[in-house]
């Protein structure tokens, strides 16, 4: 009895946690900025790069403009395989970097108008989950550039 308690709460617990795919937004990030703001969903690339190494993590804010810019650098030509989440709900933004590991220092923001703190977890020594908090809701614009490749992530 008390075994068949136990398994009920954690199968509903499991579903009440679980991403919902059919009811996100899900969406290939592009190599140029569409200026399309999203506060929730799912993002992908497919990226062949092997190896990447996050090496820094910046941001700018231009009042004119009306958003923060974070930027994640890699030591590679392009950025690597990833799927991100993005959830309003719990004000962050998760993203895995698939066979990626970064730098002996932990980058981190200082500053940030949008940004409370940025936490790195290395899954499996291949995988690299990037914990992005926020201070507050917010909506992004997401795509990359290459040579070098960096992630770049609008926030307003």
């Amino acid at each position: 009895m008390k075994f068949s308690i136990i398994v009920s709460v954690f199968l509903f617990a499991t579903s009440v946690l679980a991403q919902n795919l059919m009811e996100e937004r899900i969406w290939k990030i592009s190599p140029r900025k569409k200026s399309i703001f999203l506060d929730s969903g799912v993002f992908h690339l497919n990226s062949q790069t092997q190896g990447a190494q996050v090496t820094a993590v910046r941001s700018s804010s231009v009042p004119g403009r009306g958003y923060e810019r974070v930027v994640i650098d890699f030591n590679t030509p392009s950025i690597p395989k990833i799927y991100g989440h993005i959830s309003s709900q719990k004000q962050k933004i998760s993203v895995d970097l698939f066979d990626t590991s970064v730098a002996t220092a932990q980058p981190q923001l200082k500053g940030s108008k949008f940004v409370k703190n940025i936490d790195f977890i290395s899954v499996d020594g291949k995988t690299l989950t990037m914990d992005v908090g926020l201070k507050s809701n917010a909506s992004f614009d997401i795509f990359y550039l290459d040579n070098p490749g960096r992630l770049v992530i609008d926030i307003r």
